[in-house]
């Protein structure tokens, strides 16, 4: 009765240890399409993206007349070229005094000039829209628009921060060493992105393991999105190592035996 007993036990543990293993196909990134891993190349590539209102945008108008660049760009720029480089909470804190917010009927507002409609336009477009619109008061102008306070977010999984994306095109596994990985026991397969669309707010699933995901729309992050990550299924049992599976078994083993003895095995007197 003793043999039998202590072998189901191992069985079970075994089984039990072998089902809640980690392996690098949870893990790894760059995995070629195959088996559960999907492929995306017949999604949409990256666009440029698209003002929005709430957007917020630094603006600088540069002519030959100095006292009308004072006008357009403020008394100093000192505390906006320290804003640009990211210099510090005070930088932060003095953000919106440099900064023009695309008003919710998707315009932003110019001394001499007056609302200028921007929303929906890439900042190239901006760009252009801005110097013709400027043109009936500086013949000879130029305009730097750039976007402000451009963020993305983690959450879930143990991990919870938010990200400055310092360029416009910042791809999936830079913003995922910028977060530090999104840890060893996040689902991977199941990474969630809230973006706000043109159409609403939107929440997409992608597999962050398949390398086909450069060909997709979750390769480039876009300001205002939040990734969401869930635990793997695997994770409370879950062994990472061949060593920390050994140890696991035999222990299972160990404690089997005592339980045997304390409750199954018959004693004669």
């Amino acid at each position: 009765m003793r043999k039998p007993v202590i072998q189901l036990l191992f069985f079970m543990s075994l089984v039990f240890q072998l089902t809640s293993c980690i392996t690098t196909h949870n893990t790894n990134y760059l995995q070629p399409p195959k088996n559960s891993i999907p492929a995306y190349k017949d999604t949409v590539s990256y666009q440029d993206y698209r003002l929005r209102a709430g957007d917020k945008l630094y603006i600088q108008v540069y002519s030959l007349d100095e006292k009308t660049n004072t006008l357009f760009n403020g008394s100093s720029n000192s505390n906006m070229q320290m804003m640009m480089m990211g210099g510090g909470s005070g930088a932060n804190e003095s953000s919106d005094l440099y900064t023009n917010t695309i008003q919710p009927n998707g315009c932003v507002r110019l001394p001499l000039v007056g609302e200028v409609s921007v929303i929906g336009k890439t900042l190239r477009e901006a760009k252009q829209v801005l110097e013709e619109a400027i043109k009936p008061v500086l013949k000879l102008n130029s305009v730097d628009i750039r976007m402000m306070s451009r963020f993305f977010n983690i959450i879930g999984a143990g991990k919870s921060g938010r990200y400055p994306l310092p360029r416009e095109k910042v791809n999936i596994y830079q913003a995922i060493a910028m977060s530090g990985d999104f840890g060893f026991y996040a689902d991977k397969s199941k990474i969630k992105i809230l973006r706000e669309t043109e159409n609403g707010t939107q929440i997409k699933v992608f597999d962050a393991r398949s390398i086909d995901i450069i060909h997709s729309e979750f390769y480039y992050l876009e300001p205002n999105d939040i990734i969401f990550l869930q635990p793997l299924n695997e994770q409370f049992f879950g062994v990472s190592t061949f060593w920390n599976a050994v140890s696991t078994i035999v222990t299972s083993y160990s404690f089997g035996v005592i339980i045997y003895k304390s409750f199954f095995q018959t004693t004669t007197p």
